[in-house]
This record gives C-alpha cells, structure tokens and sequence, in this order.
C-alpha cells in the first residue's frame, strides 16, 4: 500500500465546520489525478495519525477528490486503509447506533444511528478495484468517511435541535479561543 511503502507525507491543515467546502460532493478521481492522489494520500495518513483520528476525508483537508483513509488500528498495530471513489453497494436493514465524533468538528460527539454492516467498493492505492464488508466500528467509520465525499457531516444525521446545540458549542468555542489569543 503506498502510505505503508516509505511514502512519507506532511501533516496538512484540517478544515473545520462550517467551511464551505465540508459541505460540498466531492469530484470522482479520474485518470489525470492520479498524481494529485498520490502525493496526497501519505499526506492524510500523517494528518490523520497526528489529530489523532481512525478516518480522513479529502474535503476534511481542502481537496474535492472522492479520497478517504482510515485506520482502525487493530491490536495497536497500523493497518491503512485507502479508499479511492468509495462507493456502499449494500447496506444492511438492520442498523446500529454508535458515537462518533469528527476531525472537522473538534470535540463533539452524538450518537448516529447508520446500516449496520455495508459492503463498499472502491479503489486502492494502486487503482485496483475492491471491495469490502463490515460491519461494528469499520462499518461506522466506512459511512462517516464516505458521507464526506457527499458532503454530509455526522450531524447532519442527528435532529434539527441537536445538530444546532453542537455547532452553537463549536462556535462558542471557537470564539473563547480566538478572544484568548487575542
């Protein structure tokens, strides 16, 4: 895989709600951006290890690509996973509520409530076609990434009154520190 081949990357900035393009549907990766895709893949494996997060999408870094990482961390140990033009091709009925929270959305957390397992296509690094099933907190993490690259966050899945206590809290905060370094 080419984040796990020496491929070394530089922590990027992570956009934070509500910029603009968090909420925008990413463009599918073409033929001409494969050079774009992998300098910025080893890019948003160092930013997301260093936040520290188990998933990343493109938008969450500036880039309208239909590109996610993630990284479980199974038993302590790395096992990158890079998603190129993700895509869920089944959803199971049954769903499963889980907590999440987001890189782009610092501190706060709800519980969502998602399919519980999915079965996802998509290319790997090196462009070839796969797919995976899952379910638990890899299916989780597979939605939430893959609702970025639609321009959907975490909360917009919860109720109108939750969604806006939790960006009210973020922008409160946002306010505190920008008056403490001031």
């Amino acid at each position: 895989m080419l984040a796990m081949s020496g491929a070394s990357g530089k922590i990027r900035p992570i956009v934070l709600a509500p910029a603009p393009i968090l909420k925008a549907k990413t463009r599918r990766v073409g033929q001409a951006d494969i050079a774009v895709v992998q300098a910025l893949l080893p890019d948003m494996f160092v930013t997301m290890y260093h936040a520290p997060g188990i998933g990343l999408a493109a938008p969450q870094v500036g880039v309208g690509l239909a590109v996610t990482v993630i990284d479980l961390m199974p038993d302590e140990k790395p096992a990158p996973l890079a998603l190129i033009n993700p895509e869920i091709i089944v959803a199971s009925p049954e769903l499963a509520i889980r907590e999440e929270g987001c890189l782009s959305l610092p501190g706060q957390y709800a519980e969502v409530m998602r399919p519980a397992r999915v079965t996802v296509g998509y290319h790997d690094a090196t462009g070839e076609y796969r797919t995976i099933e899952a379910e638990g907190l890899l299916a989780a993490c597979l939605q939430h990434e893959i609702d970025h690259l639609n321009g959907v966050l975490f909360i917009d899945r919860l109720s109108p009154l939750k969604r806006n206590i939790i960006l009210r809290r973020l922008a409160k905060e946002r306010r505190q520190k920008e008056s403490a370094s001031a």
